[in-house]
C-alpha cells in the first residue's frame, strides 16, 4: 500500500480548466472520498491518479515513485502503476467466467498457474464470491458483478484502489449493502482507497476523510464530522448536509462565546478564531429548537416524514428558509417559534 502526494496538479481541456492547483496528500491506508457536483473535477482527478490522463501542470507521487511530472513531460502508463480501478460500468468480460475475469490480470503478467490459482481464490474469498467462481457475468446480480470488478482489481495486490462511482447503477437497498462490502474490505486489507461520488451519504458513511470539490478545486478536505459541523465556506455548508447559510448582521465578543446578530436575533455562535472575522452562519436542523418563545417566527411550508421524525421546511417573516426536526406531525401553514442554538460561523471566501 502507499500514500499519494499531489503537488500543484492542474488539468485543462481545450484551454478550459478542469483541475486547478490541487496540492494535497492521501495517507497510506486511508479511505478517501472525492465528493462534489457533476463537472467539479473529481473524475478527472481520479483518472490522473490512474494514469488515464496526464496532468497539465504539477507532479504526482504514489509511495516512493513519481508517477507524473508535467514539467518533465513524464507520465507512467496505468499498467506500470500497480493501481486497481473499479469502474461504474463494471467492465467485465462477458465471455469469461467469474474466476477467469478475476484471474486475467495475473495471466497477462505471466504468473505461474499455482500463483494465479492462489491469488484468485484469495480475491474471490475476500469478496464473498467463492461459490460463484464458475458462473458467467450474465448470471449475476448487479451487486455480484460489482464484487467481481472489486475482486479483479484486488487480485494483483495494488498499492491503491480507485473507485469511480461504483454504486451508481445499483438500487437503494443494494447500494447500502455494497457500502458494507467496501468498508469491510478496507478494514480487512488496509488498502489506500480513493472513491469518487456525488452522493454525500455514501461519502459520509464510508470515508475517513472527504475532499469536497467545486470548479476544479478542493474547497475543504476534512473528516465527515468536521465538514458537517465546521464548514469552511458557503459552498461546503450548503453542499454537505441540510442547512441554510445566512449573513451575520453584526458581531461582538462576549466572554468565551462570540455573539452575533442573525436574522434579527442575538445568538452565541461557534467559529474558528484563526480564520478571522465571521460573515455568515450555517443553520442546521439541530441548531433550531421549536419553542413558542423562540427568537424567530416561522411558517411551515413543507413536511417530510423521515422515519420516526418529521423534517419541517419553514420560512421566517424575513424570508429565510430554515429546516427543523420534530417528532410531532405539524401541518403546512402552522406558525412556529424557533430558537437558534450555537450555529457554526465562518468567513466567506
Amino acid at each position: 500500500m502507499a500514500d499519494i502526494d499531489l503537488s500543484s496538479v492542474g488539468k485543462t481541456f481545450s484551454g478550459a480548466p478542469a483541475l486547478q492547483d490541487i496540492t494535497t496528500r492521501f495517507e497510506d491506508g486511508e479511505f478517501i472520498a472525492l465528493l462534489g457536483p457533476s463537472g467539479c473535477g473529481k473524475t478527472t482527478l481520479l483518472r490522473i491518479l490512474a494514469g488515464f490522463e496526464a496532468p497539465s501542470t504539477g507532479r504526482l507521487r504514489i509511495g516512493p515513485r513519481e508517477m507524473a511530472n508535467a514539467e518533465a513531460g513524464t507520465n507512467l502508463p496505468p499498467e506500470e502503476r500497480n493501481i486497481g480501478f473499479v469502474f461504474q460500468s463494471y467492465a467485465l468480460w462477458p465471455h469469461m467466467s467469474v474466476r477467469r475475469n478475476v484471474s486475467y490480470p495475473l495471466e497477462i503478467r505471466r504468473f505461474s498457474k499455482a500463483e494465479i490459482a492462489r491469488q484468485t481464490d484469495a480475491a474471490l474469498a475476500s469478496t464473498g464470491l467463492a461459490d460463484y467462481a464458475d458462473r458467467m457475468p450474465s448470471e449475476l446480480s448487479g451487486g455480484q458483478r460489482q464484487r467481481v470488478a472489486l475482486a479483479r482489481c484486488l487480485v494483483s495486490d495494488p498499492c491503491a484502489v480507485l473507485l469511480d462511482e461504483p454504486l451508481a447503477n445499483l438500487d437503494v437497498a443494494l447500494r447500502a449493502s455494497m457500502q458494507g462490502v467496501f468498508t469491510d474490505f478496507h478494514s480487512r486489507t488496509g488498502a489506500t482507497m480513493v472513491y469518487v461520488t456525488h452522493d454525500q451519504a455514501e461519502a459520509m458513511a464510508m470515508a475517513d476523510r472527504i475532499a469536497v470539490m467545486d470548479q476544479g478545486r478542493i474547497q475543504q478536505f476534512d473528516t465527515p464530522q468536521n465538514l458537517y459541523e465546521r464548514p469552511k465556506n458557503r459552498f461546503v455548508a450548503e453542499f454537505v448536509g441540510r442547512g441554510t447559510v445566512v449573513p451575520v448582521q453584526s458581531v461582538e465578543s462576549g466572554g468565551d462565546a462570540l455573539q452575533a446578530q442573525v436574522l434579527g436575533a442575538k445568538v452565541a455562535v461557534q467559529s474558528a478564531p484563526e480564520k478571522g472575522p465571521v460573515s455568515h452562519v450555517c443553520l442546521r436542523p439541530e441548531n433550531l429548537t421549536i419553542a413558542e418563545t423562540g427568537d424567530l417566527r416561522s411558517k411551515v411550508t413543507r413536511v417530510t416524514y423521515m422515519g420516526g421524525k418529521y423534517m419541517l421546511e419553514t420560512v421566517t417573516d424575513c424570508g429565510a428558509r430554515l429546516f427543523a426536526e420534530t417528532r410531532a406531525r405539524l401541518e403546512v401553514g402552522a406558525q412556529l417559534g424557533l430558537t437558534i442554538t450555537l450555529p457554526w460561523a465562518f468567513s466567506e471566501d
